[in-house]
């Protein structure tokens, strides 16, 4: 027991690992999120010994008009749930009641939902939650609502994206969609901007792809995927790179936009999974190379 306690303890990643011991060592692992998802997924890169390298293709920032979402935060009381599919949206949500100075005990009234660990910024704001569903998605949501009673008497708040620039993602209107088939009234409010950046910023880091010199392509949401296709010139430029995607519903649009997706996180509810994911790959393709050697 001992000897296996040791063991575990040896093997384990930490810090004081060595860089050449770690699955993604020497791997170049392109970060598409914006930057203020972005820094937590290079963390989890990092600790596998990669190489993060930031080309976030899209930002999310403040409304530049308020007024719709100034209405429904001055009814928040008409609704019975609010669901909340992103942790920009609790950010800006909240934010922008301090400003009107509503107070938080009005959002207590109403249920809550957050996917995976929007559920810490959710609690962090309104120590409050009421459903955390068991898929961390838009489907998960919809499951989780159809098993409760007379749910389609009820009035449901979704903060959304305003997406500027590019074509939208599905996940919420089919979100949207998919509750109205259950006979909820859904109320969409705008509630931060999702918006493509210039790709002029970017020189290096796509040179860097088309000469090879990046391994992995990581997309966690659909934007990130539509943003870096109007970067690049053809799918030639990124052909040799292995796409990794966050959760299945990314990797299904981005297949459908043309991708060959290699990677897919099954534990999507954290970047933690994706990272684990990314790593997991290299370990497998290594220890695939090293049974043909042996084989040879």
């Amino acid at each position: 027991m001992e000897d296996e306690q040791m063991h575990t303890q040896s093997t384990e990643i930490d810090l004081l690992t060595p860089s050449r011991e770690l699955p993604l060592y020497g791997k170049r692992i392109l970060v598409t999120a914006p930057r203020n998802y972005a820094y937590r997924l290079s963390e989890k890169i990092i600790k596998q010994g990669g190489l993060p390298v930031l080309m976030s293709t899209i930002e999310t920032c403040y409304l530049s008009n308020y007024t719709k979402l100034d209405t429904a935060l001055n009814n928040i009381g008409k609704f019975d749930w609010i669901i909340f599919t992103s942790r920009n949206g609790i950010t800006a949500f909240f934010h922008r009641m301090n400003d009107l100075d509503i107070p938080v005990s009005v959002v207590q009234k109403c249920h809550l939902c957050a996917l995976g660990k929007d559920a810490e910024s959710l609690l962090s704001f309104c120590a409050k939650i009421d459903l955390i569903p068991t898929e961390s998605s838009p489907a998960g949501i919809v499951a989780e609502l159809a098993k409760l009673p007379e749910i389609h008497q009820k009035k449901v708040l979704i903060p959304t994206p305003q997406v500027v620039g590019l074509p939208e993602p599905n996940v919420v209107p089919n979100l949207i969609t998919d509750l109205q088939k259950l006979g909820i009234e859904v109320t969409r409010v705008p509630t931060y901007i999702t918006q493509g950046l210039d790709k002029n910023i970017y020189s290096i880091e796509l040179n860097l792809m088309r000469q090879g010199m990046i391994d992995v392509i990581a997309f966690s949401s659909t934007a990130e995927v539509e943003s870096f296709l109007t970067m690049v010139n053809s799918q030639s430029d990124y052909e040799p790179c292995i796409i990794a995607c966050f959760g299945p519903y990314t990797t299904a649009n981005a297949q459908k936009l043309g991708m060959n997706v290699s990677i897919v996180s099954a534990d999507y509810s954290s970047f933690e999974g994706f990272g684990e994911a990314i790593a997991e790959f290299f370990t497998l393709t290594s220890s695939s190379h090293s049974a043909l050697q042996d084989v040879e």
